[in-house]
C-alpha cells in the first residue's frame, strides 16, 4: 500500500494535525504557503510522507464525523498507532489533546492493552496503544 487517504472539510488543518502528531513531512510542493499567500493545494489534496505508509488528505464539501462508540455514523476506518510503554502513552496523550484531538475512550486501566481512542479534528477515530 502507498498511503491512506482521509476525507476532510479542511485538508490543510488535518494535514498539519497529523504532521505534528506523527512527525511526517509534506510531499514536495504540498508545504504550506507563506503567510497571506493563497493555498490552492490545501483546498484540494495534500500528502504527508515518513517511514511506512503515507497519509493523504482529500478536501470534501461535507463530512459527517463518526459518532463511535455510539450508534449512528460508524468509524468506517481508523488508524492504529503504538508507543513502547505506558509512560510514552501518557506523553502522547497530552500531545494529541494539545494538537486538537478529542478523547473518545480511555482504556489505560487495561493491563493487557492500555490505550486511548481519539477523534482527529475532522472526526476520524484513531488509537494510540502500548504495543
Amino acid at each position: 500500500m502507498r498511503q491512506v487517504v482521509l476525507d476532510t472539510t479542511d485538508a490543510r488543518r488535518l494535514a498539519e494535525f497529523y504532521r505534528e502528531l506523527f512527525g511526517l513531512t509534506y510531499r514536495p510542493g504540498d508545504e504550506p504557503p507563506g503567510t497571506g499567500e493563497p493555498d490552492p493545494r490545501g483546498s484540494d489534496w495534500l500528502v504527508l510522507r515518513g517511514p511506512g505508509i503515507g497519509l493523504a488528505f482529500q478536501q470534501v464539501e461535507a463530512l459527517p464525523p463518526s459518532t463511535w462508540p455510539d450508534d449512528g455514523v460508524p468509524q468506517q476506518l481508523h488508524l492504529d498507532t503504538t508507543v513502547p510503554d505506558v509512560a510514552e502513552l501518557a506523553r502522547q496523550h497530552e500531545r494529541a489533546l494539545a494538537l486538537g484531538a478529542t478523547l473518545l475512550l480511555d482504556r489505560t486501566d487495561d493491563p493487557d492493552e492500555p490505550l486511548y481512542v481519539y477523534a482527529d479534528p475532522s472526526g476520524h477515530p484513531f488509537c494510540v496503544f502500548v504495543g
